[in-house]
């Protein structure tokens, strides 16, 4: 499958509990392992997930209760960032396997494009923290 296509896959969903506990765990923040991006109105905290066999970025969504009180709001949110998701999700890489979730901060509803433009933000920071600390993208320069 080539993510030319614009739909969102089942297998782009992060599903298992097992990862999701490791995207959240104590342990990797102490290490320095757990990576934060802000671009407010979200919060994206991500990893590299070698253990996966499919190599393609999961993500989850996270609409607190204690933000948005009403169930439509929370799901308008949820709906808004799924599609910026969508749309701009190609500066990840199908070669690593990112597990990422998205946790919205803003105590009311934003519009679509601020979120667009948050999403757009974290993906390309995700992009380029990987792409700086992955080797074989970036050979070291040469000395004449």
């Amino acid at each position: 499958m080539t993510m030319t296509s614009l739909r969102l896959y089942k297998k782009e969903k992060l599903c298992s509990k097992t990862a999701i506990d490791s995207l959240f765990s104590p342990s990797l923040k102490k290490n320095g392992e757990n990576n934060s991006i802000m671009a407010y109105p979200w919060r994206a905290v991500w990893r590299i997930n070698n253990a996966r066999k499919q190599h393609c970025a999961q993500f989850l969504i996270t609409v607190p209760k204690k933000r948005l009180r009403r169930a439509v709001d929370r799901v308008t949110m949820r709906r808004r960032l799924r599609e910026a998701y969508r749309l701009s999700r190609t500066p990840l890489t199908e070669a690593t396997p990112i597990d990422i979730a998205f946790i919205y901060v803003a105590d009311s509803l934003t519009d679509y494009r601020s979120a667009a433009r948050s999403i757009s933000k974290i993906l390309s920071r995700i992009s380029s923290a990987i792409n700086a600390a992955d080797p074989q993208t970036n050979p070291p320069a040469q000395q004449p």
